[in-house]
């Protein structure tokens, strides 16, 4: 639930109109990389992450999205009211006149209309974040093309503040990326470590078995420098297993400065 304040993010006060800027402004408020698919993005991927953190992100993200997009809309509509027909004409405005009068309409600057096939929403938490990554980067540099082509103040204040806030949520994402990938480097390592000690104490060993293990060799074969024993059987992480929790939940819940000492250390424990 959401409490809405009357005022922008950034203040927009447009002096005068001009319709060939909105034109080109408005690309982001439904266009491929704008404002309208990110904040759809962000708010539908928050429920498949498995981590509150990650999904608070999401959602804080997605919510200054919402007002990015109010900010665009602000503009567009400043630089569009007040025109005369012969102004709609001369600025080639009158296409998207006809259809929406000066009312705000999501589509790109070529006229495309907004999809959701514009945005993804894969249910992977490492998928959804590089997509998250990769959609700031192209949102920025749109912004980038679009100070290119005005030179206003009172229009490049606004566009400036959006552009700085899609590399800060950049940023953002990659923090939440690189603790993820982490905790997964963590998962992977702990289950291995697991195995490789209940390797040794179930089997009898080649000269070599610390290097086959580590190849992933299959230790069931003599030839992999290991011998089988019948009470032997493959043993898989147990972190949290008791509660019946995977390893990755349980290692999630490990204190922030045991998973930093063991990210360090874990391949010397092997």
């Amino acid at each position: 639930m959401w409490n809405y304040e009357k005022r922008l993010q950034f203040p927009v006060n447009i002096k005068e109109p001009n319709a060939k800027l909105a034109q080109v402004i408005i690309s982001q408020y439904g266009g491929p990389d704008g404002e309208m698919g990110a904040s759809m993005r962000y708010l539908s991927q928050r429920y498949a992450t498995p981590y509150r953190e990650v999904a608070g992100l999401l959602t804080d993200i997605g919510t200054e999205e919402l007002a990015h997009l109010e900010m665009v809309a602000a503009i567009v509509h400043q630089l569009t009211r007040n025109l005369s027909m012969e102004e709609i004409e001369k600025s080639g405005f009158a296409p998207y006149y006809t259809d929406h009068t000066i009312g705000i309409w999501p589509q790109a600057a070529g006229g495309i209309p907004f999809n959701a096939c514009e945005f993804q929403s894969k249910g992977d938490v490492i998928t959804d974040l590089f997509e998250d990554m990769a959609a700031e980067q192209k949102a920025r540099t749109t912004y980038d093309n679009i100070l290119r082509l005005i030179k206003e103040p009172d229009v490049c204040e606004p566009i400036k503040f959006l552009r700085q806030r899609e590399v800060v949520h950049f940023q953002r994402f990659g923090e939440a990326n690189r603790e993820d990938c982490r905790i997964q480097v963590i998962v992977y390592l702990l289950s291995h470590i697991c195995i490789i000690k209940a390797f040794r104490q179930r089997f009898d060993y080649g000269p070599n078995h610390r290097i086959h293990l580590l190849q992933g060799a299959n230790p069931y074969r003599q030839n992999a420098g290991i011998r089988h024993t019948p009470d032997a059987a493959p043993i898989r992480c147990r972190a949290g297993a008791e509660k019946g929790r995977s390893c990755r939940k349980a290692v999630a819940d490990f204190p922030a400065p045991f998973l930093k000492t063991l990210s360090e250390r874990a391949f010397y424990a092997i």
